[in-house]
Formats: C-alpha cells, structure tokens, sequence
C-alpha cells in the first residue's frame, strides 16, 4: 500500500500545493491507489496525538509513506528521526520529495539508521549531563529535589490517558509497547488497565 502523508500547521495554511506536488511524483513514477492521509495540527505535537500516529501503527512492511518534504513529520529534528527509525524498522520505505529521499532497503538507509542510533546517544548523554548538572545546582540552592519522605506523587505517567489507552488497545497495540511508550513497565500498565476495566 502506498500512503501520501500531508500536514499543514494552521487553517489558513493549504494542503493543495504538497498533494499538486505528490500527484506528480505519482504519475512520473506510476504509482496508483495512493491513500491520502491529511491533517491541520502544529508538527511539534508528539506523532501519537497526530494521524501520523495511527499511520505509523497501521503500515507494515513493504508498504510506501511519501512526504513532500520530511518536515511534515515533525518540527525537531529527533522527532524526524524517531519517526524514521520506527518505519525503517518496519520496512516501510520512506520518499520525500524535495530532499530527493527514498529510504528502505538501500545502503543510503542503513548509513542513515547507524546516524539515529549516534543521534539519539548523544542525546541522551547529553541530557543526563544536564539533568545531572541542573540537580546539584538546585542541591547548592537548597531546593528540594524529589518527593519528601512518605508524599505520593500528584500526578502519574499514566494519569489521563485512559482514552488513548484503550484506542490503542483497540487497534491492537501490545501492553508491552504501551509500557515501552509511556515509560513503565508491562507490570504498571497491566495493572493501569485493570483499574481502568481495558481489555
């Protein structure tokens, strides 16, 4: 199946230019039976909340997302590449129009697979770094870090997303990849969607 994924960021933005754009890239290379999949949200909005969301959780291997550009995916650049990854590990290929891409199964995909795996290291070295230096500048402060002894916490990983839960559990999402989504363990949203009464 071959998908054409279109997002503009406000009302007063227009989707004909990227579909004008895709339909030529079709005709060119023939390809048929596109399904568009179109939505007006700001791309700094985390792809689960997004129709990208629900395409990335339907597509499986050998199937085909085209983008006229890879910006439609998202606003950061970790977002990108986070997106990516998760086709390319599904083996979905990925074409973007202006950047003249055509990830999958090619050389070109595994340089750029071995650049996420970097990316996202020196991401999270970097924000432990942070974090680490953030905690002992709050600790020279004489702020308090953490909960006092004995206080439960407010607020929970999973607090509020029932609805989402279950629309996944629907779709046939594994506890174990909602676990790995939110944080938890399989444990936490086990025992979250017995609270809850999901299936």
């Amino acid at each position: 199946m071959t998908y054409a994924y279109i997002r503009v960021s406000t009302n007063y933005q227009t989707v004909q230019n990227q579909k004008l754009a895709i339909r030529e890239y079709a005709r060119y290379h023939r390809l048929h039976k596109i399904q568009w999949v179109a939505e007006t949200i700001s791309g700094t909005k985390n792809p689960e909340k997004r129709k990208l969301g629900e395409l990335l959780e339907s597509v499986s291997k050998g199937d085909t997302i085209i983008v006229t550009e890879l910006s439609r995916l998202g606003r950061s650049l970790m977002m990108i590449l986070n997106v990516l990854q998760s086709l390319l590990e599904k083996g979905v290929k990925v074409i973007a129009i202006k950047e003249g891409y055509e990830l999958g199964d090619n050389i070109q995909s595994k340089v750029l697979a071995f650049a996420f795996g970097l990316s996202a290291e020196i991401e999270r070295t970097l924000l432990s770094e942070r974090t680490k230096q953030g905690l002992e500048r709050a600790k020279k402060q004489g702020k308090q870090i953490g909960r006092r002894k004995g206080q439960k916490p407010k607020k929970y990983k999973l607090t509020g997303k029932c609805a989402y839960i279950k629309r996944q559990r629907n779709l046939g999402r594994s506890k174990l990849s909602l676990a790995k989504e939110f944080g938890v363990t399989w444990v936490t949203i086990n025992k979250f969607m017995i609270k809850n009464k999901i299936q």
